[in-house]
């Protein structure tokens, strides 16, 4: 963890030294993490809407999508210039909003992406809450400590053992992107549990022995978003109609899934190549707590969480304190 944060911080002054100029850019790179949280993400892929936007906007934009399996990477990525727009978990937001604060290039967040349950399966048939959790496990995460998967394990185990021991458990978590994590818990050697995402969580459960630990909405209280998107100050100020037509198109994007769920499922398989059915996925997305919005949910209780782990060391007294003004007017949290 020590060693992330040294790089990390090494490569914020060596952006905020480098600071590239960026004027009515002609391309723009948009990056992602795998998972249905990601959807609007790929529906904007899928049907040109970031384009279609910029067009209105008298902007002839050439749009690029990557996928970015780690937080950390996809933050890298953007503090090196190599994405513009990066979309991952809002604790990957908040770390980089908080080492980069009062730079040119502080990171703040654009928009919010899904808010989806993310469901902590377990495999070892000892563990039936999180107090069961010791020697012989290890839980798959996107990245130890500072995902949003380790955050909400450390909300949990503070609800239970309190402040002190909020990150008595990251002992036992190892980092690793989701796809790799199902195939890693469905091998049964060198995990047994993952901390995951959908539609993955989905798929653990028909393994054998494998069942639900812990459910993030019961430790948030409610939908919280783990797919937000964040650019650079410097970036943001340069390409208002730009940050003005993604915004836009992701709320396109968001009316899609709320109104065409099997369109938007189809669109996920198509992009994925996951091996579900348009009905299953349908199925999977028309769950309670499922919420796509450009509205971050709760992202100030990750916030104070990390602030309180000394994971971020600048406190935010509010969601928008890193998040751009022009979701300022939406019903943030």
């Amino acid at each position: 963890m020590k060693s992330f944060i040294r790089g990390f911080a090494a490569l914020v002054l060596a952006v905020a030294v480098r600071a590239p100029a960026f004027a009515d850019v002609g391309e723009v790179h948009v990056s992602r993490q795998p998972g249905l949280v990601y959807l609007p993400i790929m529906i904007l892929e899928q049907e040109h809407l970031l384009e279609k936007a910029a067009k209105k906007r008298g902007l002839d934009l050439k749009v690029t999508y990557q996928v970015i399996n780690s937080g950390g990477a996809a933050v890298d990525a953007l503090l090196s210039g190599n994405v513009d727009l990066a979309t991952s978990g809002a604790t990957n937001l908040l770390t980089a909003w908080s080492a980069t604060k009062g730079t040119p290039n502080e990171v703040r967040g654009v928009a919010g992406n899904g808010a989806l349950p993310m469901l902590l399966i377990s495999r070892n048939p000892k563990v039936k809450t999180i107090a069961d959790i010791g020697a012989g496990d290890k839980i798959a995460v996107p990245t130890v400590r500072v995902s949003t998967q380790a955050t909400v394990l450390a909300m949990a185990a503070e609800k239970l053992w309190g402040e002190k021991d909020s990150h008595k458990l990251d002992q036992y978590t190892v980092a690793m992107g989701h796809p790799d994590a199902v195939l890693g818990l469905s091998a049964g050697k060198d995990l047994t549990g993952h901390f995951s995402l959908p539609p993955y969580q989905y798929e653990e459960l028909k393994m054998p022995g494998a069942h639900v630990v812990l459910n993030s909405v019961d430790v948030t209280g409610g939908p919280a978003s783990n797919g937000v998107t964040f650019t650079t100050t410097k970036f943001h100020d340069a390409n208002p109609k730009i940050i003005a037509a993604f915004i836009e198109a992701m709320g396109q994007a968001e009316d899609l899934i709320r109104n065409n769920k099997r369109r938007a499922a189809e669109i996920y398989l198509a992009d994925s190549k996951e091996k579900l059915t348009v009905d299953e996925l349908v199925q999977i997305m028309s769950q309670p707590n499922f919420v796509y919005s450009t509205a971050p949910q709760q992202t100030l209780k990750f916030g104070e969480a990390m602030y309180k782990a000394g994971t971020i060391k600048n406190k935010p007294n509010s969601w928008k304190d890193y998040f751009f003004s022009e979701v300022y007017n939406t019903k943030g949290s």
